[in-house]
């Protein structure tokens, strides 16, 4: 690996640096969880990314840096010299939160983006260029799904899967295929990805497996552990908790051996050996497409991941109680991975630390009555987010699929009578009364 600095953002690949008041480190140095999750995430190696005078790290809220000559800030430029210039490419607030979430998943470089939406968007265009192929399981969060249709005005093709798995991936890998894509846990569908699995059969063709942790987060798996070579977040989600900063990250495990005479979009960066794909992300896609975070939301976020492994318990714990409630009454189908009869409960213990999520769904019999049950809900919110700390619910078809094909909504589980129910931390006792209330009203009402 070169010794070379890369990107103006404290990207760098070899070193250490002292910028003004903040201490960057290079990020393997935060790889190893020196202790349990939830005291890591406060006192281990995840949170030293900036001076420790300050128990977080300040908020960075400018546009540029000021250098004391010219000849330093040429050397940032050129990527001779650590540092920041300009908060679209690189801020030290954003830095910090980088380096937190590429601890937490044991990732080689992190590269934060102004959205979920933008990270998938950067993590793919970074890996593709016209003519190039993507495969793609079909139960995907409805925006993902869009997005990969975009991207054919582009050139680049997605071949889609019903389901993301060893045996259908081997099936319709080509010469073009450049990268596999799929949600580890998938938003509906609760589709489960076989990371192990799936990740052997793109190695075996010189491919790299990029993976949507969204919903799972580092507390129930990390995908890079398990095999895949980039995990994407939108950290609008888990990560933040509360609601109040828009936000993704990509985050590079830096063992993939790129071939660069397949991967041509990233041969200009061929230098950087297992790290080209974080160069090429960091210092030209993310930075000329222009989808930075901004230096409050990355903080806001940074302080949000710090109670990640205490709300992740809570709202697993209180969703596994109301999916196991829902699933005794006889008119209501409930999905929802620890039960049973979940088709991917396997993974619940392989893949997933033994607990299935924040995320559950279910049918009710028709649109009338989801509607009824949603709008008769007492405690929860009617909102299109999900991982607060507040239990959201939503009606996807009519909203977050109603700009896809009825084939596309129901490969990711939606139907007309699908409730999408994001549990949050409120008393698991008041959530279960909350949901029999509703479902018992719409009984009588039909």
């Amino acid at each position: 690996m070169t010794d070379r600095l890369v990107g103006h953002g404290c990207c760098f690949v070899h070193g250490r640096l002292n910028s003004r008041n903040f201490d960057c480190f290079l990020l393997a140095d935060f790889m190893t969880q020196d202790c349990r999750f939830n005291t890591s995430i406060l006192h281990g190696k995840v949170s030293r990314g900036y001076a420790q005078r300050e128990l977080l790290p300040p908020v960075s809220q400018v546009t540029s840096f000021q250098y004391e000559n010219m000849e330093a800030l040429e050397n940032v430029f050129a990527h001779r010299a650590p540092g920041f210039a300009y908060t679209r490419i690189g801020n030290p607030t954003i830095a910090a939160f980088e380096q937190k979430i590429c601890a937490l998943e044991g990732g080689a470089g992190a590269i934060c983006t102004g959205s979920g939406m933008a990270a998938v968007s950067s993590a793919l265009l970074t890996i593709c260029r016209s003519g190039d192929e993507i495969i793609a399981g079909s139960g995907l969060y409805g925006g993902t799904i869009r997005l990969l249709r975009n991207f054919e005005k582009l050139g680049i093709h997605t071949v889609f899967v019903p389901k993301l798995n060893a045996e259908n991936v081997r099936a319709v890998i080509s010469e073009r295929t450049r990268v596999v894509f799929g949600e580890l846990i998938g938003n509906p569908s609760l589709s489960v990805m076989d990371v192990p699995a799936v990740a052997a059969v793109a190695h075996e063709h010189a491919v790299p497996l990029v993976v949507d942790a969204t919903t799972a987060t580092p507390y129930l798996a990390r995908p890079l552990a398990l095999g895949a070579d980039v995990v994407i977040h939108s950290t609008s989600k888990y990560m933040n908790g509360t609601g109040n900063a828009i936000g993704g990250m990509i985050v590079d495990g830096g063992k993939f051996n790129w071939d660069f005479s397949k991967h041509g979009a990233l041969e200009e960066f061929s230098q950087y050996g297992k790290m080209a794909f974080s160069v090429r992300a960091r210092t030209e896609i993310c930075s000329n497409l222009g989808g930075c975070i901004s230096p409050l939301n990355a903080y806001l976020s940074y302080v949000g991941v710090d109670t990640l492994g205490l709300r992740m318990e809570r709202i697993c714990e209180n969703a596994a109680a109301l999916a196991e409630r829902l699933d005794q009454e006889k008119d209501i189908t409930v999905n929802y991975l620890t039960l049973p009869h979940h088709p991917d409960h396997e993974f619940v213990e392989r893949e997933l630390n033994g607990y299935g999520g924040g995320i559950l769904t279910i049918r009710v019999g028709s649109r009338e009555r989801a509607f009824e049950v949603i709008n008769s809900l007492r405690y929860v919110k009617i909102a299109s987010n999900l991982g607060d700390i507040r239990t959201l619910v939503i009606h996807p078809a009519s909203t977050l699929y109603r700009h896809n094909s009825k084939e596309e909504a129901e490969a990711a589980g939606v139907f007309e009578d699908t409730i999408r129910i994001s549990v949050g931390i409120e008393n698991k006792e008041d959530l279960i009364e909350d949901f029999l209330n509703a479902i018992g009203k719409s009984r009588h009402e039909q």
